[in-house]
C-alpha cells in the first residue's frame, strides 16, 4: 500500500478492476441508447467519489449517437446535462479532494443552471481496446475516453480513460426504464 493524496491507495486495486473489465463481454453502441444510472466503482482513482457527492446520476445517449456525457439530479425529477468543457480534466484531477467535500456539492448544485451543456457533448463509437471492439463514448472536448463493457442485460460497467494519465475510473451503468426514460 502507499499513500497517495491523503488517501490509503492499494497499489493493485487499478490492475484489479482493469483485469475484471477486460474479462467482461463488448457492447455495441447501438445497445447503449437510452438512459443509464450510474454510480462509481472505488479503484484507487484520485476522483473516485467526487461525482457521487455531487449529485451525478449518470448518462443518456442517443439514437443518433451523440451522448449526454454527464448528467445530474438538479432537483427531484430534473436531470441536468453539464458541459464537460467548463471542468479540465487535469484540474479536476488535481482538485478531487476538493470535490468530496459538503462545500463543492452545496457550491456545484447552485451552479449547475449556468454549466449545463447547450447540447450533446459526445458521441458513441466502436473502439478498439485490448484488441477487442466495444462501445466507447468519446468526449467532444477533453481528452476522454470511456469504454464500455457489458456485466448483465441491464447493467454495464464503464472504464474512463484519460490521455497521457494511466490510472482508470471505473463506474457502472444501469438502464433507466420507464417514464422518463
Amino acid at each position: 500500500m502507499n499513500i497517495r493524496e491523503g488517501a490509503i491507495v492499494r497499489g493493485d486495486q487499478q490492475e484489479e478492476m482493469a483485469a475484471w473489465f477486460r474479462s467482461l463481454e463488448p457492447v455495441q453502441p447501438k445497445e447503449m441508447v437510452g438512459l443509464w444510472s450510474g454510480v462509481g466503482i472505488p479503484s484507487g482513482h484520485p476522483l473516485d467519489g467526487v461525482l457521487e457527492n455531487l449529485n451525478w446520476f449518470g448518462k443518456r445517449f442517443h439514437s443518433d449517437m451523440r451522448a449526454d456525457a454527464l448528467l445530474f439530479r438538479w432537483r427531484p425529477g430534473r436531470l441536468v446535462p453539464i458541459e464537460p468543457n467548463f471542468f479540465p480534466i487535469g484540474l479536476a484531477i488535481k482538485m478531487a479532494p476538493f470535490g468530496r467535500t459538503f462545500v463543492a456539492r452545496n457550491l456545484f448544485s447552485y451552479l449547475q443552471k449556468l454549466l449545463r451543456a447547450r447540447g450533446t457533448t459526445a458521441s458513441l463509437q466502436l473502439r478498439t481496446l485490448d484488441g477487442i471492439d466495444t462501445a466507447a463514448m468519446v468526449y467532444d472536448k477533453q481528452p476522454i475516453v470511456d469504454y464500455f463493457r457489458r456485466i448483465d442485460d441491464d447493467e454495464i460497467a464503464g472504464m474512463m480513460c484519460v490521455r497521457d494519465d494511466p490510472r482508470r475510473l471505473f463506474f457502472k451503468l444501469r438502464r433507466v426504464t420507464g417514464p422518463g426514460a
